[in-house]
C-alpha cells in the first residue's frame, strides 16, 4: 500500500468544480462565531459537492485571514452569501421547496442513522452557534432536526466535526450527482 500521489487524486480545478453537478443540499451557519468553524465548514461543503453555503447572522465572510487559512482556497470553490437575517433565509428555503433541518438536541429531533431526507426536495441543514446553538426563531422554522448519536460525557461535538459528520451521512443518503465531463 503506498500513498495517492496529487495526480492520481484526480483533483478537480476551481472552474471544473464550479460546472461539476453538485449534491441537492445547502449548507447554513447560523451565527457561527469561529472563523476556523467557518473555513473548515467551506472545506467540507467542496469536499461534499454542496451547492450552497449561506453565512447566517454574525458569521463572518471571506476575505478573512483565519477562514482563508482553514478553508485553502474552497472560498473561490463554494458558492455562499450572507443572510443577514435567518429565519427569513429558512422561509425563503422552504418556500422554495427544500427540506430545511436543523442539526441540534431537541424534544423532537431524530437520530442521525434514522433520518431520511425527503426524495423530492432539496435538503438544507442548519448548524448553529458554537455555544447556544440554532436559534430558538431559526428552529421553529425548521421542518425537523437531527442530532449525532454521542456516547461520552459531553454530547456536545465542535460545529466543524458535526458539518463534516452530517455531510458525510447526508450525502451517503442522496442520489449522487452526475459524473463530471
Amino acid at each position: 500500500m503506498r500513498k495517492l500521489t496529487i495526480q492520481e487524486l484526480n483533483r478537480h480545478s476551481v472552474e471544473d468544480f464550479k460546472n461539476t453537478e453538485k449534491f441537492p443540499l445547502c449548507v447554513v451557519l447560523d451565527n457561527v462565531r469561529s472563523l476556523h468553524n467557518v473555513g473548515a465548514a467551506f472545506r467540507t461543503c467542496d469536499a461534499f459537492a454542496v451547492q450552497k453555503l449561506w453565512l447566517g447572522g454574525i458569521t463572518g465572510r471571506p476575505p478573512h485571514r483565519e477562514i482563508t487559512k482553514t478553508a485553502l482556497g474552497s472560498t473561490e470553490s463554494v458558492p455562499w452569501e450572507h443572510a443577514p437575517d435567518v429565519p427569513a433565509l429558512v422561509r425563503q428555503l422552504k418556500a422554495d421547496g427544500w427540506q430545511v433541518v436543523a442539526v441540534e438536541q431537541t424534544t423532537e429531533s431524530v437520530l442521525l442513522p434514522a433520518f431520511r431526507p425527503a426524495a423530492v426536495k432539496p435538503l438544507a441543514l442548519v448548524f448553529g452557534n458554537e455555544v447556544f446553538g440554532v436559534d430558538d426563531a431559526v428552529l421553529a422554522a425548521c421542518d425537523a432536526a437531527v442530532e449525532i448519536p454521542q456516547f461520552g460525557t459531553k454530547h456536545s461535538l465542535n460545529v466543524s466535526v458535526t458539518v463534516g459528520v452530517v455531510l458525510w451521512d447526508a450525502v451517503g443518503k442522496l442520489t449522487p450527482p452526475a459524473p463530471s465531463a
